[in-house]
Parts: C-alpha cells; structure tokens; sequence
C-alpha cells in the first residue's frame, strides 16, 4: 500500500488541530487492540502518518463495526475508533484545499461517532465549514432573501379532506398569549393538560431567517444530515430509543412497508428535494427527530430554549429538529418527557389523547414499538378497534411562531401541512423521572 506525502498535511497553515485525539490516541488503540481490532490499529498507524488509503480502510473498518448489530451493542471504543478515522480522512482532505469533502466526513464522525473525540469534531467543522464559506454571501446579508420555503396559505376545508375523521371538530387544544411561568406551572405543569403558547418566538433570530432558503443553505448547505424517506404516503414511527441515537423505523399505511431508506445527504440536496414538492425518486424525505443544533452550531444560535423547560426543576433531555415537506406524519405515540413543540416554520395538525386512554389506543407490545399506538388514525379499522372513534381528543393546527405543550405519556399525531421546520424540547423532572 502506497503512503500520501504527509509534507502538506503537516503545514502549520494547513493543518487541523486535533488535541483530543493526539492525547488519547494511544490509549484508544491499546483498547481496541484489545477488542480484536489488530487489522485497525494498523491501518491507523499509516493513517496517522498522512496515509489516506489506509483511513480510508480504517474507517471502513470501524463502519462495519457499528452496524454488526443493533446500535446499544457497539462498544464505545468503536464508535471513537471511527471518529478517529475520519478525523484522519478529514485532515488529508483539508490539506489539499478539499473542504467539502473534508466537511462532509467530519460530519459522518459527529453523527456515527463516540464522544471521546467530539470536541476536535466541532472544532475542525467550524474551521473547515469557515473555508467552505469564504467567497459566498455573508450570513448578515441574507435575510430579505425572496427565496422563501413557504410562501403560501392552504384552504382550511381543503386540508380537513386530508385529515383523520372528526378533526377539528370537537375540542382544540387551549390558546393562551405571553403565558406566565407561574401560570404554566399551575395550570399546565402539574395537572398534565397541553397548552399552545403563542407570541413567545419573536425575539427567535429563527423567525426572520429559518423561511429564508439563501440563508439555511449558506450555514448549512454543505453539512451532511441523515434523512428518511418511502416511496408510498410517508409515515415517520417515532420509537422508544435511545436519546440522539442514530437508528431509525419507517413504515409504511400497513407497519410493514418494505420500501423504506435511509440516507445521509448534504442539506443542499435536501433541501432539493423538498422543493420537488416530493416528487424525487425516493418519494417525500424527512429530517426527523435529528440532533441538528448540536450538529450545527450556526443553527443552534438562531433559536432559546423557552422558560418552560426548566418548570419542575429537571434538565433538558434532547433538542432535536423535524424538517419535511407537506404530507410527512409521525403516527400516534407518547414520549416519556415533557415536551414544547416550537413551530418555527409552516404549520402542522395535531391531535392529542390523555394517557389515562393508553389501553384503548392499543400499544404495541414489542419494546421498540411500544410507545406507538397499533391504531391508524388515517385509516381506522373499526372492526378491530370500534371504540376508537368515541375516544375524547383534543386537536389544533399548530401556527408559525407557536409553541405546543405535551405532557409526558400524552398521545399525539403530527401531519405536517406545508413544508414545516419544527424544534422539539424534551425535559425531565429530575433524577427520578421516567426514561423508559
């Protein structure tokens, strides 16, 4: 195997620091070694000395390490071993003025890798993410932007036709404007009822520019982000998981739809794809329940994390982003934490079931699905779920700029009705709470 001069690698001006990785390297490898992993440690030796083909080979195998089963039975110095690696590839590629490329691996090691190394990930992504940008718009210049991701109102009796029986009906979701802390508390927090808090997003730098397409693509168009999408009616199954894990379950009207992918692309290409209007070859794509603020720092700042989530005296569990055209659906579930659902862009139908009404909606009894309901609100099978229909719900259309409140165990279904961008606050009430 041939070596890649490590003459420009090493150039003080074009050279990633990586501290976290020169300092633990060795002990990484003494554990991994120690897994088995004799052919690795080798290739990493190379690599290390600047040679591209053997990280390339290293992170081929660590890649197939992490998907040789299920994702909680990876051990951890595997998940490391493959940032190590693409630290190794990225750097090869930044010296050689490819930033792109070297941008895009290093994102593969922030969304497939371990901890160990993440602080040399971020650190490396905002140098070379600063050098993918030079010669572009700057960020502070593209905010009147025309180019908008929605830009027009829908037919509210058209929309119904799309919805599932009885909505919008009977009792929607309560309303309030600039709720207080203390009144969120008393009379939200500790009796478990959803409130959609309006007029508390203004002060969001998200609310001018997240619409913007010019402004999403010149801070994040050239990151890659996982995707999933099927080529019928897209339905997201939100399952029990590990928090920010990288696993996903797709479904298609029937739970056993077997044309389902998932996919890492750049966000310029998704973004692509949603402005097909979903008639790419995959069908609709969705950015769903994606840790995309600890990936994007940029993003990250464009929006705060309201007042709300530190009721209860608990810590916020996960921040995550659902990105998708019209018609994407994530069915009837329940999460374990409480919940603000904050709609920055486009708009969304909800329906909500208290959890006293968990035996009736029917769960499924395999863990990975059973906080998902077998009932299909957009095709009920009334002969083996009569009662369904005469379940009490409450329901909304969730506006730009307003935030939803979800209890814990509360059952919801989402449709979104326009291109949505929406960003989920998960938090607990402390050590105690329920993270099953």
């Amino acid at each position: 195997m041939s070596t890649t001069t490590a003459s420009a690698a090493d150039s003080p001006s074009r050279r990633l620091q990586t501290p976290t990785l020169d300092r633990e390297s060795a002990a990484l490898l003494h554990s991994i070694s120690e897994h088995g992993g004799y052919a690795y440690v080798s290739m990493a030796a190379l690599a290390a000395g600047g040679d591209l083909r053997a990280a390339e080979a290293a992170r081929e195998m660590a890649w197939e390490q992490l998907h040789s089963g299920p994702w909680h039975s990876v051990l951890p110095a595997w998940r490391d071993a493959y940032s190590m690696a693409c630290l190794h590839v990225a750097r090869h590629h930044y010296a050689n003025g490819e930033f792109r490329e070297a941008l895009r691996v290093l994102d593969l090691g922030i969304i497939m890798g371990g901890t160990l190394l993440r602080k040399d990930l971020d650190s490396a992504v905002e140098k070379v993410a600063e050098e993918t940008r030079r010669g572009g718009a700057r960020v502070s210049d593209l905010g009147n932007s025309e180019h908008r991701l929605v830009d027009r109102e829908f037919n509210v009796a058209e929309v119904l036709q799309l919805l599932p029986m009885k909505s919008l009906s009977s009792k929607l979701v309560v309303k309030k404007s600039e709720l207080s802390l203390e009144k969120f508390l008393k009379d939200h927090y500790l009796s478990g009822s959803p409130v959609i808090i309006s007029d508390c997003m203004a002060h969001w730098p998200a609310k001018m520019k997240w619409n913007n397409e010019d402004y999403l693509l010149s801070v994040a168009g050239d990151r890659t982000v996982p995707v999933e999408y099927t080529r019928n009616p897209y339905t997201h199954t939100h399952t029990q998981r590990e928090e920010n894990r990288v696993e996903w379950i797709f479904v298609g009207k029937n739970y056993l739809c077997t044309e389902w992918k998932q996919e890492l692309i750049t966000f310029s290409e998704f973004l692509q794809r949603i402005k097909s209007d979903g008639c790419s070859p995959g069908g609709p794509t969705y950015l769903a329940q994606h840790p995309l603020f600890d990936q994007i720092n940029e993003l990250r700042k464009d929006i705060f994390i309201p007042d709300y989530c530190f009721a209860g005296g608990g810590e916020l569990r996960s921040l995550n982003a659902w990105f998708g055209p019209a018609g994407t659906v994530t069915p009837l579930h329940h999460d374990p934490h409480h919940n603000i659902l904050a709609q920055v862009v486009g708009k969304k139908y909800i329906r909500l079931y208290s959890s006293s009404f968990s035996e009736e909606l029917f769960p499924y009894s395999g863990t990975m699905l059973s906080n998902s309901s077998q009932v299909d609100l957009d095709d009920i099978d009334e002969g083996k779920f009569p009662k369904v229909q005469e379940l009490e719900f409450v329901d909304c259309i969730l506006e730009e700029g307003e935030m939803l409140y979800i209890p814990p165990k509360w059952w919801h279904y989402v449709r979104s009705l326009t291109t949505s961008l929406s960003v989920s606050f998960w938090w607990s009430e402390g050590e105690s709470s329920d993270t099953s």
